[in-house]
């Protein structure tokens, strides 16, 4: 029996090897193959292969059995199934957004797959003060495209229930209910991850609402219960790959039918992540406002652009007769655009108070500038959660974000 025919977790050597076994044809008989893992999330193991004489490279990602995060946390390896098949279809969808996958193993849980090469970690690139003027624009259509398209309202209805019934993800929802809407508002399983100087404030203003924790619990019984389009379920900047003209959506292993504003205000607010950074470390004043001109740009420029592109999508694909009914287009976009204003803040929230970090506020090395970031963003997330129906358009966003930086300054 071949070694790669029984699951086991795989190491560099392995998986170069592995390779040879599953794409015999894709490396020259000659090849002289190197590896390196260079994952760096929370979930999976993704490693390089390359030709050193070629310089021919693919991707391999192997789901594991626990999180990398905690080993407490355990999951079920067929997201890597989901993961593989829903790259295929967002590439139906939105074409070229994505990477080409080659391969899928169910026995070994791993993809094999398109290296991004020529592109970089997005939330690496805006930690360097990076700045990608199309990006509001690609994510934009990448968006509307995958989530309107896979819709009742665009979408055959029996092929909808068919593959709502394929991608149900119930290991990674349970994360999701857990790490961004419970544990960050009342702290259930003692998980969270406060950084010293702001517990007071989280005590005061996250823990103690009570109205908060109602408008969190609606949104997570929306999460729950609204199978309204197949979502990436964790588009955050560390899943796009990007360069100046071109970007990579990947890592979608939380994929499932729910409600399209996660997406969305999941994207929003590592724009917001990223704002924050550049207020707080650039110190060269023409620089930083360079950055966070941008930044803010594309907090404004993401919705209005999908609130534009939503409108010719919807009548150039919509199916469902009731919904060509008069006023219904527009009632459909409220419902997304209240969405998308809570779950900016369920993601701004979380990813101060949970467990699961980012990297943009957690490199703010001097503590007060971390404390004013860290404190502008949970009193935007609080009014984005609070009065989610008020936002709706891209300069809503943009009054809060000032107007809460002018009030902390004050």
């Amino acid at each position: 029996m071949n070694r790669f025919e029984k699951y086991f977790l795989m190491n560099e050597e392995d998986v170069a090897d592995y390779v040879r076994f599953k794409l015999p044809d894709f490396f020259a008989s000659d090849a002289k193959l190197t590896c390196k893992e260079i994952g760096d999330g929370n979930l999976n193991y993704v490693f390089r292969v390359t030709d050193d004489l070629s310089g021919k490279t693919i991707i391999v990602k192997q789901a594991g059995e626990e999180l990398r995060i905690s080993k407490e946390m355990h999951v079920s390896t067929d997201r890597g199934r989901i993961e593989a098949r829903i790259l295929g279809i967002q590439n139906k969808y939105a074409p070229g957004y994505v990477p080409e996958v080659y391969s899928y193993d169910a026995v070994m849980c791993a993809i094999l797959m398109e290296d991004m090469i020529g592109h970089k970690m997005m939330r690496t690139a805006l930690i360097d003060h990076d700045i990608f003027p199309e990006f509001a624009g690609q994510i934009s259509t990448f968006l509307v495209n995958t989530l309107l398209l896979t819709s009742d309202v665009c979408m055959d209805h029996k092929e909808k229930e068919r593959l709502t019934a394929e991608f149900v993800n119930p290991d990674l929802c349970e994360i999701t209910h857990d790490l961004v809407y419970t544990e960050p508002f009342i702290n259930d399983k003692g998980r969270n991850i406060v950084f010293e100087p702001m517990k007071e404030f989280v005590e005061k203003n996250i823990y103690a609402d009570e109205d908060l924790h109602l408008a969190a619990a609606a949104l997570k019984f929306d999460f729950m219960t609204n199978a309204q389009a197949l979502i990436h379920g964790d588009l955050h900047t560390g899943s796009v790959f990007i360069n100046k003209e071109h970007i990579y959506v990947f890592d979608p292993e939380f994929a499932f039918f729910g409600p399209m504003g996660y997406d969305i205000g999941n994207i929003i607010a590592n724009m917001l992540f990223a704002h924050f950074n550049g207020i707080e470390t650039i110190e060269d004043e023409t620089e930083r406002q360079r950055f966070t001109d941008w930044t803010l740009s594309c907090v404004q420029d993401i919705p209005d652009m999908f609130i534009e592109k939503y409108a010719g999508v919807f009548d150039g694909n919509v199916k469902d007769p009731m919904a060509k009914t008069l006023k219904f287009k527009q009632r459909y976009l409220e419902g997304i655009l209240k969405s998308t204003a809570g779950v900016t803040g369920l993601e701004l929230t979380r990813r101060i108070v949970g467990m699961a970090k980012v990297k943009d506020i957690t490199c703010i090395a001097d503590e007060k500038k971390r404390v004013h970031a860290e404190t502008a963003l949970l009193t935007i997330a609080k009014r984005l959660i609070l009065d989610s129906g008020k936002f709706i358009c891209g300069s809503d966003y943009i009054s809060l974000v000032n107007d809460t930086i002018r009030k902390i300054g004050e």
